[in-house]
């Protein structure tokens, strides 16, 4: 698995929607924080993150918005594979221009005797 999806996971050690959710609503049923931590195997900065960027969120949401996430991570990557792509073009693109007249001048002339 490269990194950049290893970034894009919320649970990366495989917390899913449900275990992230099921550990939020014990916390508002009135279970203290440290036992849910404990249950879960998570510390308790991982659930205030949870609780910071999930609370509200159903299980429908929870998982569109991963979904979403994962999928902007994809295109993100994406653009900065064409940008570099498009770089190293431009950069052949330049050294082809910069060529020694007397390579150019023969280019001319061969497409003057094709034509």
């Amino acid at each position: 698995m490269d990194e950049i999806e290893e970034d894009t996971k919320v649970a990366k050690k495989g917390h899913s929607e449900e275990q992230i959710l099921r550990a939020l609503r014990q916390a508002e049923g009135g279970t203290r924080v440290a036992d849910i931590c404990r249950e879960h195997g998570i510390s308790e900065a991982t659930y205030y993150i949870w609780k910071k960027k999930y609370s509200g969120l159903g299980l429908s949401e929870l998982r569109e918005l991963r979904q979403l996430r994962e999928e902007n991570s994809k295109l993100e990557h994406l653009v900065a594979d064409l940008s570099l792509d498009r770089y190293i073009l431009r950069e052949i693109v330049q050294k082809n221009c910069k060529a020694s007249p007397s390579t150019r001048a023969g280019a001319l002339d061969a497409r003057r005797l094709r034509t």
